[in-house]
């Protein structure tokens, strides 16, 4: 699991009352393991937070890339050139940046041209 990426003590932190169903609580608390339930839904919300800005942020266009390999989806991934959702078990590509990083890329983004301006 990701570490929490905002490292703010708990008295800055304001209190939010949340309802879960008693299997949810249980099933967290066990993969929680010592860190705790609450700081792994606090990780696991600023995962899904940051992974929408994200998508909603300005998209990498095909010129960012330096290569592409075929890859097949294990889980849902959304496309780095478009934010078309790529779905489980589908064929696709992992583009490498410019930066030396691997992010996933639809195969129909590169063949249409996605992203060229």
């Amino acid at each position: 699991m990701i570490a929490t990426a905002k490292k703010t003590p708990t008295t800055d932190m304001q209190v939010t009352s949340i309802r879960l169903e008693t299997e949810l609580k249980e099933r967290l608390r066990l993969l929680s393991g010592n860190q705790g339930y609450q700081s792994l839904i606090r990780d696991i919300l600023w995962e899904y937070v940051e992974r929408n800005e994200r998508s909603h942020c300005s998209r990498l266009a095909l010129g960012d890339l330096r290569a592409t390999i075929p890859a097949t989806a294990q889980k849902e991934e959304v496309c780095e050139l478009t934010g078309v959702a790529i779905a489980p078990h589908s064929p696709m590509l992992l583009g490498l940046t410019l930066a030396g990083k691997f992010v996933p890329v639809s195969i129909d983004s590169v063949a249409s041209g996605a992203g060229i301006e």
